[in-house]
């Protein structure tokens, strides 16, 4: 017996998205959202869902936690870290264009980002890395490469024990491991409405600055 969905319905009406009350640039109610994610105490409000596109033009997209969002002159920078042996860490070698998706559902918003995708300088990977706590270290590099195949669990933790003993306190970054910048040159807001008629509001990078534009849902 299958999974049947086709009969379930939430109607969303707890805000709205207008013009008049929003920025000619993104960067402001971007960071509202995210204060507002905060405050309601949303689980990792700083979660989002990166999906990429290698060589093989087979779209992937997984869930990673976001480190910093930077206004840079107008511009919006979003920084994460990862395996550079990855599947994304490939797909962004061969084709480097991505896009990143927060989904707040008891806020009913969803904001889709998207860009040209860089790696951080080996100084601020190195800065990051060391920042994190020596398990999270550790764990990156049991993980080359990430999403390689394994043996067992118990293979892993014994990797992660012989590690932790070689290096002690002293954990060096791995060169597989490191950051990467979203370059945002196209960025969705969505507010859930009633009736299905939701509010979608679109940031268009060019060579002016910042246009904005209402979408149909």
């Amino acid at each position: 017996m299958g999974i049947d969905f086709s009969a379930s319905r939430l109607s969303y009406e707890k805000d709205e998205l207008i013009e008049k009350n929003i920025g000619d640039t993104p960067y402001p109610l971007l960071q509202k959202w995210i204060d507002d994610a905060i405050s309601e105490q949303i689980g990792e409000a700083y979660a989002f869902s990166l999906a990429t596109c290698g060589a093989d033009r087979r779209p992937s997209v997984r869930t990673l936690l976001m480190r910093e969002i930077v206004p840079n002159d107008g511009d919006i920078q979003m920084i994460f870290y990862t395996n550079y042996d990855s599947d994304k860490g490939r797909d962004l070698a061969d084709n480097p264009f991505a896009e990143a998706l927060f989904f707040w559902h008891t806020l009913e918003r969803q904001v889709r980002a998207s860009g040209r995708v860089v790696k951080l300088s080996t100084e601020k990977s190195e800065a990051y890395y060391h920042s994190r706590p020596k398990e999270s270290r550790l764990a990156a590099w049991v993980s080359r490469p990430q999403s390689g195949q394994v043996e067992s669990r118990e293979v892993m933790e014994s990797d992660f024990a012989k590690l932790s003993e070689q290096f002690g306190e002293r954990i060096p970054k791995p060169e597989f491991w490191g950051g990467y910048c979203l370059l945002v040159d196209k960025i969705e807001f969505w507010q859930g409405r009633a009736n299905r008629m939701h509010d979608r509001i679109v940031y268009h990078k060019g060579e002016n600055g910042w246009e904005r534009e209402r979408i149909l849902p």
